[in-house]
């Protein structure tokens, strides 16, 4: 498998499938969800209309997907991240399981590559180091699924980009 890290806007990359920090309802929100909603175009919001009526949304940690309307990627895999207020062990569970989960539909799709942002650690108050840390950690486990391709972190600031540079750095330096 190939880890890339890059510093960028997730809805430009050319991937098999990104994945969007969702919320519940999967009608849109801020940051990285409203970018892929209004680049991607109505057909995604469509998509999400049909599974919040079929399902009635979407939990925690959970996965689903859609086309990828008007962007670069062939499916969009929503998942909803947790909200970290005040932390627990749950919570990086749960965080856990947006990777996990969007990772097992991917494969489930025959797909292979993947392009996540850097999940819960906007207005859902995630710590960004716990998060990437979560992020690489679980991804590393995966590391000898040999349908599993490319995995690609796509950091939106600085901040992120810093922090998975450093962990995949230190990760490297102890093998």
């Amino acid at each position: 498998m190939n880890i890339k890290i890059l510093k960028g806007d997730i809805t430009k990359i050319a991937i098999d499938a990104i994945v969007n920090a969702a919320n519940t309802s999967l009608l849109g929100g801020g940051g990285v969800d409203g970018a892929i909603h209004r680049n991607g175009g109505p057909e995604i919001l469509a998509d999400c209309i049909k599974i919040r009526d079929k399902q009635g949304g979407c939990k925690t940690g959970e996965v689903v997907i859609t086309s990828a309307g008007k962007l670069p990627c062939k499916k969009v895999i929503h998942t909803v991240g947790p909200v970290y207020n005040q932390g627990g062990a749950d919570k990086v569970d749960l965080l856990r399981n947006c990777y996990l989960n969007s990772i097992k539909l991917l494969l489930n799709e025959n797909l292979t590559s993947i392009a996540f942002p850097n999940i819960s650690t906007g207005i859902y108050k995630f710590p960004k180091e716990l998060a990437a840390k979560t992020a690489i950690n679980t991804i590393l486990g995966l590391q000898h699924n040999e349908n599993l391709k490319v995995v690609v972190f796509v950091c939106y600031d600085d901040e992120n980009y810093r922090i998975y540079n450093k962990l995949i750095k230190e990760l490297e330096d102890s093998n």
